[in-house]
């Protein structure tokens, strides 16, 4: 395992997120219209420009504070339950103590604590159709590439690998939460926007780690 990720890095990490999460808005809203409310691109969309302008080198706190404090300001992000769920993620990250930076595995168990604090504020599994379905296998591959001894920038790509594939796994899913569970077999042959919106959280953080990687 090689390098560390400094406040100024995760700072790059989040803005490539909320570009690709901006550019790809009016998608998670079409997917978001045919199982449910059709809001959640400008919901994402505004809860990434939030963690924006809150993660990077301008925030004075520890990296733990950062996540938590951000955190909890997306959760007063209008949005119901992917704001919520989101801003769990991002304040559980704040969980493990930490500095200024950190190394694959400290990143690694940010992720696992933010995924900790979201299973414990909601019911919803791998295969129920939600943002888990993209979520949970990231987390599990970024860790298990920070246990192998890989370095950030390859296990953040596998970890982006695996929310994509996760994610278009939805498309063959009956959802079961939210108004979706209503629609029964109607949901079949559309991807969760909630999986789709991690998948691209984790994309962006992968671009941003490669440009880390090649500087």
């Amino acid at each position: 395992m090689t390098g560390c990720i400094s406040k100024a890095e995760l700072g790059k990490m989040f803005a490539q997120a909320a570009e690709l999460i901006r550019d790809r808005s009016e998608l998670l809203s079409h997917l978001d219209s045919q199982c449910g409310d059709g809001d959640h691109g400008t919901t994402m969309t505004r809860a990434m420009e939030f963690l924006e302008n809150a993660i990077g080198p301008a925030n004075r706190q520890t990296v733990s504070e950062m996540f938590r404090e951000a955190g909890w300001g997306v959760m007063g992000v209008d949005g119901g339950a992917s704001g919520a769920l989101l801003g769990s993620f991002i304040a559980g990250m704040g969980d493990p103590p930490s500095g200024d930076e950190m190394d694959c595995k400290g990143l690694s168990a940010c992720f696992g604590a933010g995924l900790r604090l979201v299973q414990n504020r909601t019911k919803a599994r791998p295969g129920d159709k939600t943002m888990m379905d993209a979520l949970v296998p990231a987390v599990e591959a970024f860790s298990a590439s920070a246990e192998n001894g890989k370095d950030l920038s390859e296990a953040m790509r596998g970890a982006a690998e695996a929310a994509e594939s996760g994610a278009e796994s939805t498309r063959n899913m009956v959802a079961r939460y939210g108004r979706a569970r209503y629609l029964g077999d109607k949901t079949l042959g559309c991807a969760d926007a909630g999986a789709t919106s991690i998948a691209l959280l984790f994309r962006g953080f992968s671009l941003a780690l490669v440009t880390k990687k090649e500087s």
